[in-house]
């Protein structure tokens, strides 16, 4: 009988949450002080930090998940980690250094290709193999893949074809109007996604089946998830940030193109929703999978372009956001796979072999251009 007077103790020190889930995002805040790692024992503990930082994000984001519902728990995952990213995205570009012109893109293109191809992929394939078919409301689906479609190709697709200036840019005036529709478009997804059609976003007898065995989550609980949330994700942003003059080391000793250190850290930033995501499609909850990988990629170009926009205009900055041919084929892929995909309001393990491949494709054409 003394075990549950003890409870009490540990909720005042912990809101009911693991030890474990305080201690990694406070680490990992404290390590960002050391600053970029000089030798092999630091590199260490800050990787380790990080991986423990993301395994936290994850944790408070499916308590926050649980306690608002979905789909706002989903949004506010993405929400939080996009904003920190657009905010590690301004800050390379207003400290300078090279081809940061190209840095927006090489960003948008990895984003894209992780979430719909790599994350979706391994979510279909993994849920598919535990479930067979796993079921999702068609509607949200189809609506966001069409908003994703749209600001693609008006951000990464048509400044190769404008001709007011020379190259894969826009004028002052293109980019500008390019940064307003990005916003209306992002705006309108999260109205629908919240408010007018919520009921899109969310598959009810996944939702119940999922929720019905679950105790509610204390109010405090929730608070403190949100906190230490925010904590992991910028711990996650900052030591990502300062592991890459490492990892970009080791990759041009590698003999490999310098975006593939783009794409590594796009993965870093990304990896709590991936993680997220994948956690949802085993446990049978495909709809929220797909919210996080969707909404995901449309906050990422709806914030970061605005951001990116302002900046390099008010910097006077130059931008090249258009992509290669290379890059185009696949990003025509991947949004016409998806939709071909996703339009059935099942999926299997075959859709996420596909997926998968084209992410495979995209990963192996950087390394061997």
């Amino acid at each position: 009988m003394t075990a549950p007077a003890a409870a009490p103790a540990a909720l005042r020190f912990s809101f009911g949450l693991p030890l474990w889930t305080i201690l990694a995002p406070l680490l990992g805040m404290g390590a960002i002080l050391l600053g970029k790692p000089h030798d092999p024992v630091t590199t260490l503990l800050i990787a380790g930090l990080l991986g423990a930082a993301i395994m936290a994000a994850v944790y408070h984001a499916e308590i926050i998940a649980h306690y608002v519902g979905e789909p706002f728990g989903t949004l506010i995952l993405a929400l939080a980690v996009t904003v920190i990213e657009v905010s590690l995205i301004v800050s390379i570009m207003l400290a300078g250094g090279e081809d940061t012109e190209l840095l927006a893109r090489d960003t948008l293109i990895a984003t894209i290709m992780i979430t719909i191809n790599g994350i979706i992929g391994l979510c279909l394939l993994v849920g598919g193999r535990r479930h067979l078919e796993q079921a999702y409301t068609q509607a949200g689906v189809s609506a966001g893949l069409a908003m994703l479609a749209t600001l693609s190709v008006l951000t990464l697709v048509l400044p190769d074809f404008t001709e007011t200036t020379p190259g894969p840019s826009y004028s002052p005036s293109q980019l500008l109007f390019v940064a307003v529709v990005s916003v209306i478009v992002y705006a309108t997804f999260v109205l629908a996604q919240t408010i007018r059609h919520r009921d899109y976003f969310i598959h009810q007898i996944a939702e119940a089946d999922d929720h019905g065995h679950k105790e509610p989550v204390p109010g405090a609980m929730a608070a403190a998830a949100a906190a230490m949330l925010l904590a992991a994700l910028v711990a996650v942003v900052l030591l990502a940030k300062n592991l890459s003059p490492v990892i970009e080391a080791r990759v041009l000793a590698a003999g490999l193109p310098k975006a593939v250190v783009g794409i590594i850290i796009a993965a870093v930033v990304l990896a709590p929703e991936g993680f997220s995501a994948l956690r949802a499609a085993q446990a049978n909850r495909v709809q929220t999978s797909l919210n996080l990988a969707i909404g995901s990629a449309l906050a990422s170009i709806g914030l970061t372009i605005p951001a990116v926009a302002l900046v390099a205009l008010a910097l006077g900055l130059d931008l090249e956001l258009g992509l290669a041919p290379g890059g185009l084929v696949l990003l025509g892929l991947t949004l016409l796979v998806a939709t071909l995909t996703l339009g059935q309001g099942r999926t299997t393990i075959v859709q996420g072999v596909i997926h998968l491949v084209i992410f495979a494709t995209y990963l192996f054409t950087t390394i061997v251009p």
